[in-house]
């Protein structure tokens, strides 16, 4: 693990160094900060986790406190959240992230066991919009607006 650590945040440095700039940066933070960073963080951690195996430590064994290990996983939850991803992937491009967002929120709450069905969609609708203007306005990140494009 240490070493798949080590390795893991050397190639997101390299990769983050070797990054083209042929843009225009508007700020004082560049798009390679944040790989940089994480890089970073992922070499410190390898370091960590080496000098903790190197002591004797080890990690504990999973007792399941809260869970009971000896039951099957629900895989309808799991098939529905893979579902509502798929369908959000193919969605977004046709009809924008605020409709595809929409369905991807309320599709995991009813995917999870939400079963209200007035205030989860709102609360979808409410999140996507929200997430959209986000991105768009505050972030400045282009994203498909579909056909609420010059509405929202």
């Amino acid at each position: 693990m240490v070493a798949f650590l080590a390795a893991l945040g050397a190639l997101v440095i390299v990769d983050a160094v070797n990054m083209a700039e042929d843009f225009t940066q508007r700020g004082p933070v560049g798009p390679k900060t944040v790989p940089l960073l994480v890089g970073g963080l992922l070499l410190v951690i390898a370091v960590v986790l080496a000098v903790d195996v190197a002591r004797g430590g080890k990690g504990d064994s999973e007792e399941g406190e809260d869970i009971d290990l000896s039951t099957p996983p629900d895989w309808r939850t799991v098939l529905l959240l893979i579902g509502v991803f798929c369908a959000n992937i193919m969605l977004i491009n046709v009809v924008g992230l605020p409709i595809s967002g929409a369905i991807l929120f309320w599709g995991a709450a009813y995917a999870l066991g939400s079963r209200h069905w007035v205030r989860d969609p709102l609360i979808a609708v409410a999140l996507s919009v929200l997430t959209y203007l986000l991105f768009v306005t505050a972030l400045g990140v282009p994203l498909p607006g579909g056909p609420l494009e010059g509405v929202v």
